[in-house]
């Protein structure tokens, strides 16, 4: 996995015919949502046959997600081995979106890669993104929202509700809008963070 994306900022005019296929890309990918957000639980193999569609990669049967789910395109999202993104997540992913093995993303959670100018003439003409990296053997509380240009580090939490605008080192715990170091995690380390809840296939 790419633990060190290119930080530069991708802008697509809104008039521009780049803009034209990724609006029609993401049209695709919202259908394909909409198609898997009608199965439940037990049809995990047509979920993770229907994601693998939407992201145009297969994933292997350690994969779980539990609809729905929502996203804009789904082609550039990248998950490995054994993860598992609860209900309702959110995945914008002009930007690129990297999720490494046994991370566990809880209820609510977005991933936004994309956003727009902050001056107010530039606003609508442009959609600009940034990529979003998560290590091995995160864990994504509820509610928590990472926008574009982060990197969550190795074995990191990010508590329920943060807002996430800067990377998280490896082995520590972020809570907080903006979110913060509240400590240092370690091997040993049983205090919990609320996830707010779990559910089957998230071991």
């Amino acid at each position: 996995m790419d633990t060190n994306p290119s930080r530069h900022t991708k802008r697509v005019a809104t008039s521009s015919p780049e803009w034209v296929a990724e609006a029609d890309d993401i049209r695709r990918g919202m259908r394909l949502a909409a198609e898997l957000n009608k199965l439940g639980i037990d049809d995990a193999p047509r979920i993770r046959e229907l994601f693998g569609e939407l992201t145009g990669q297969p994933v292997d049967e350690t994969f779980t997600l539990l609809p729905p789910f929502y996203t804009a395109g789904g082609r550039r999202i990248r998950v490995g081995h054994k993860v598992f993104i609860n209900q309702c997540c959110t995945i914008y992913d002009l930007g690129g979106v990297q999720i490494g093995d046994l991370v566990m993303i809880g209820p609510n959670v977005s991933l936004i890669t994309t956003g727009h100018a902050m001056a107010p003439a530039q606003r609508r003409k442009t959609i600009e993104s940034r990529p979003i990296v998560i290590g091995r053997n995160v864990w994504i509380a509820a509610g928590a929202t990472i926008l574009g240009g982060v990197t969550v580090g190795d074995n990191a939490v990010v508590g329920a509700g943060a807002v996430v605008t800067h990377d998280v080192p490896p082995n520590t715990f972020v809570a907080g809008a903006p979110a913060r170091v509240v400590r240092q995690l370690d091997a040993d380390d049983d205090r919990e963070a609320d996830c707010g809840t779990c559910a089957p296939g998230a071991r």
